[in-house]
């Protein structure tokens, strides 16, 4: 029985040392007490996914809007082109809708005409090139025959190209790809009209765009403002005429080689060299003369080469010499900046940023520079680049004297050279040399 006590006074100790011990419960909170999420958590979840839905969507709109925005962009920088035409007519008691109506419909019928009487030009051209396509084969085989002792044949040639699988594949993807240049040429007919229409409106509204945006600002910023609007359309219009003038110049000089050589639409084709290769920066060049060479060629190929090099030699006459000059004074923007604002508008909106990167920089360091500080420069030689006589020299001189000086070797003293003191000659820092060696080691 004893046996038995001792068993069953044992097992609450045991099951009382087995147990584990309560929790302490964190400071602040009572025992018993069961922890809850704080009440800014879901509110600042919701906030945060409220946010990123709405990043989301923005970036989503304004993908889908970039285009929208471009032709918005590209027709502001039109109204301020054609803004002093259109103040010049309201001046004068017309008013600024019909204004800017009159000068629209003038850049349309101009360019209307010039296009269709290009376009006319040009299929006559082609016309006459598929025509006389078989007499150029000719001359091409003959000469062929002549100088490699060959037996060639028109009839021959022409059954190879027709039998080819490069024109069989040719073929097939011209007429696969029409829908595709269909829908481009409507796509582009659609995009100029609505420029046109954005640029009508900014040119009608000026005013009243301006007062609208200086309502919103405070009177202190309202000034700024007016005074970027007036840069913005000095350095534009600014643009447009040095590079109409730079056209002008460049069609009379195409006009002249191309009469001299007999070339038939001189007039059109100079006119057509001009406009292209002035407004359609970076590869306006190439396309510009492309079409005088291939009429060229129809008269003789000869010809052809002549135009490709004066193409050539004008378009390094322009680059070097008379465009900086037009455009310091017009638009008052170094050559390599403006080579570089052409090519980053270029990498950040495509073609539309070529052609508007010139006057944006041009109207943004104009605005930049009247904030800027200048001060008077010194009227140093290094500033043009020249070195101080005899600096390079005593300081290589001194350079070469100094170990001497450690080992304790004497110096020369009938050397004028090593002489500084009855010459009086200084380091650049104007500090005399013989003080330089005594404090050397």
């Amino acid at each position: 029985m004893a046996r038995t006590d001792e068993i069953a006074q044992g097992a609450p100790n045991a099951s009382a040392s087995d147990t584990a011990p309560n929790p302490q419960p964190p400071p602040g909170q009572a025992p018993g007490q069961v922890a809850r999420m704080p009440r800014w958590l879901p509110r600042a979840m919701v906030l945060a996914l409220a946010l990123v839905a709405v990043f989301q969507l923005a970036d989503w709109a304004f993908h889908q809007l970039l285009g929208l925005l471009i032709n918005i962009l590209i027709a502001f920088f039109l109204a301020l082109a054609i803004e002093p035409a259109v103040s010049r007519m309201a001046a004068r008691g017309v008013r600024r809708g019909l204004a800017a109506f009159l000068v629209f419909l003038g850049l349309v019928v101009v360019t209307a005409g010039f296009v269709t009487l290009l376009g006319s030009m040009l299929a006559e051209q082609v016309i006459k090139i598929v025509e006389d396509f078989p007499a150029y084969l000719d001359s091409v085989i003959n000469w062929i025959n002549t100088h490699f002792n060959t037996q060639l044949r028109r009839v021959d040639v022409q059954e190879g190209l027709l039998r080819s699988d490069w024109l069989r594949n040719y073929v097939q993807n011209g007429a696969t790809g029409v829908l595709d240049v269909s829908a481009q040429v409507v796509g582009g007919l659609f995009q100029l009209l609505t420029i046109t229409l954005f640029a009508f409106y900014f040119a009608a509204d000026g005013p009243r765009l301006r007062r609208a945006l200086c309502s919103v600002l405070p009177p202190s910023k309202q000034a700024e403002v007016l005074r970027a609007w007036e840069i913005a359309v000095d350095k534009t219009g600014g643009y447009i005429y040095s590079r109409g003038l730079m056209a002008l110049v460049s069609g009379i000089a195409h006009y002249i080689l191309l009469e001299t050589l007999g070339v038939p639409y001189a007039p059109v084709l100079a006119v057509w060299v001009g406009l292209v290769s002035q407004f359609i920066p970076t590869i306006g060049t190439y396309l510009a003369g492309a079409l005088p060479m291939l009429i060229a060629f129809t008269v003789d190929p000869w010809y052809a080469l002549w135009v490709l090099v004066f193409v050539v030699i004008y378009q390094q006459f322009e680059n070097y010499l008379l465009q900086p000059k037009l455009t310091a004074r017009t638009v008052d923007i170094h050559p390599a900046i403006a080579f570089g604002s052409v090519i980053a508008g270029t990498a950040l909106l495509g073609a539309a940023g070529a052609l508007i990167s010139i006057p944006a920089v041009a109207t943004l360091q104009a605005f930049l520079g009247a904030y800027v500080k200048r001060y008077d420069v010194t009227d140093d030689p290094r500033v043009d680049g020249h070195r101080r006589e005899g600096s390079g020299g005593s300081v290589g001189r001194r350079v070469g004297r100094w170990p001497r000086q450690r080992t304790g070797e004497p110096e020369p003293a009938d050397s004028a050279e090593h002489a500084p003191e009855a010459d009086g000659e200084k380091l650049p820092g104007g500090e005399p040399s013989s003080t330089v060696d005594s404090a050397c080691p």
